[in-house]
């Protein structure tokens, strides 16, 4: 079987996300920061600071601890794919967080440990390294933190730039998954030892609830949602189509899937129970704005072991799904001029959306990147939104133009800006919708802020991890 997905008249209004859906989170997150201040205060943290000079370095030791075990909670907190929070902020945006905090919390940890063997080293004159051995070996969950700060050393390594560019995504998300592991190990030890812990009530019901909260959002939300939206919809492989050089389609169908809550533009993480491997989980987004006849469609690019083997699936493989992920979808678009920008399999969301989008004959402008006329994929389904529904596409193709830059070369008389202009006369008026790689996103996002879109006007799903 190979079917075509033609345009079709725009999907019909859903609730937008709550604005406050978006505040109450932030709003949870500094107070959660307040409450570790001030239960610090008020076990004497403050007074330490006064009360000579090892004990300061002790109290501010506490302090950084507290803070990174608040900031690990919250990084896990951020991926638990949480509804409330992904619709209101978007994947994207939460993986930047999540680094950023990541990073944040072991900095504070190892701050915290520095300070605590200091402050404990220096009174008795011990030396700081067997004073370290010392606390390790001999103070109750010590050994458990030391083993689960191993574990972090291990996943923010491999989170650094230049890392990652030399693992496999599989690898990468593999070793990022003992990040649970090591918050899990580093945690206890303050519950057992620590005087913020040990001497309040009313500490040790807060920090208990947070990690039960954490706990339980990644049990709930990572696991248990998955595992239900699964089994109810069933989806099966239906055909493989090639669409490219290196690019292959896959149709699925299943059941009750009027009740499954996607979006064009949005994506799942997919599982295909074909084999060894099936337990590492990709994100791919749909390609075709759901809704026609109980199938999804999604369209990879052969970039690793987990999307090379989605060309061999066969019909009747079970897929596992966890999502829908992702605001690039209507929900953000309030009507008028549209600009869509896409750069290599970047199209498959955008080509969704633009099935999707309710704009109006001749609103809408596709600017498709690639590198060679060759990789210019779903030209027929193109052709039928210019035929039908008005739709501007402008293929660019051909090598980048200079590094930094989002054009192609052949437009050495234009900056990035001045391009952005040319393709769509009035951009500043336009709702720009991008998706691709990392730097060329950013490379667009810099034209359209220089070409005066607003930042709220400009919608951006990155393919990076």
């Amino acid at each position: 079987m190979t079917e075509t997905v033609h345009a079709r008249p725009a999907a019909p209004p859903r609730p937008r996300t709550p604005l406050w859906w978006g505040d109450s989170a932030v709003t949870a997150v500094g107070l959660s920061l307040l409450v570790v201040v001030a239960l610090w205060v008020s076990h004497g943290g403050a007074t330490q600071l006064s009360s000579g000079h090892w004990a300061a370095v002790s109290a501010g030791g506490r302090l950084a601890g507290l803070l990174a075990s608040d900031l690990m909670l919250v990084q896990v907190l951020l991926l638990a794919r949480i509804p409330l929070v992904e619709r209101a902020f978007g994947q994207d945006r939460l993986a930047r967080w999540h680094r950023w905090t990541g990073f944040a919390s072991f900095d504070l940890m190892l701050v915290h440990i520095v300070l605590i063997t200091l402050g404990y080293a220096g009174p008795v004159h011990t030396p700081v390294l067997r004073e370290f051995w010392d606390l390790v070996t001999t103070y109750p969950g010590m050994l458990l933190a030391a083993a689960g700060s191993g574990f972090l050393v291990l996943v923010v390594v491999t989170s650094v730039r230049a890392a990652r560019r030399r693992l496999r995504y599989e690898s990468w998300h593999l070793l990022h998954l003992y990040a649970y592991l090591g918050v899990g190990l580093a945690l206890p030890h303050q519950l057992w030892t620590g005087d913020d812990f040990i001497a309040s009530p009313w500490a040790r019901a807060y920090w208990w609830t947070l990690y039960a909260a954490a706990a339980a959002a990644v049990l709930v939300f990572r696991i248990g949602v998955p595992v239900w939206r699964s089994w109810r919809h069933d989806l099966r492989v239906v055909d493989v189509v090639p669409e490219g050089p290196g690019l292959t389609s896959v149709y699925l169908r299943g059941t009750h899937m009027d009740r499954l809550p996607v979006r064009a533009g949005q994506f799942f993480q997919w599982r295909f129970l074909d084999g060894p491997g099936w337990s590492r989980a990709h994100p791919y987004s749909l390609s075709s704005a759901p809704g026609r006849d109980d199938l999804l469609r999604i369209t990879v690019k052969d970039l690793g072991d987990g999307s090379a083997r989605v060309s061999t699936l066969r019909p009747g493989t079970r897929a596992l799904i966890e999502g829908p992920y992702g605001r690039l979808t209507a929900e953000t678009y309030p009507g008028g001029p549209v600009l869509l920008l896409a750069s290599g399999v970047g199209i498959t969301p955008l080509l969704a959306l633009l099935q999707e989008l309710p704009y109006g004959p001749g609103e809408a402008t596709l600017v498709y990147r690639a590198r060679t006329e060759a990789d210019l994929a779903f030209r027929a389904e193109l052709d039928t939104l210019a035929t039908e529904r008005g739709v501007r596409i402008v293929p660019l193709v051909g090598p980048r133009a200079a590094a930094g830059s989002w054009l192609p070369a052949g437009y050495p008389e234009l900056t990035d800006a001045e391009a952005l202009r040319a393709l769509a006369p009035e951009v500043e008026r336009h709702q720009l919708y991008v998706c691709g790689p990392e730097g060329w996103t950013h490379a667009v996002r810099a034209a359209a802020h220089a070409a005066g879109v607003p930042g709220g006007s400009i919608h951006i799903e990155q393919f990076a991890w």
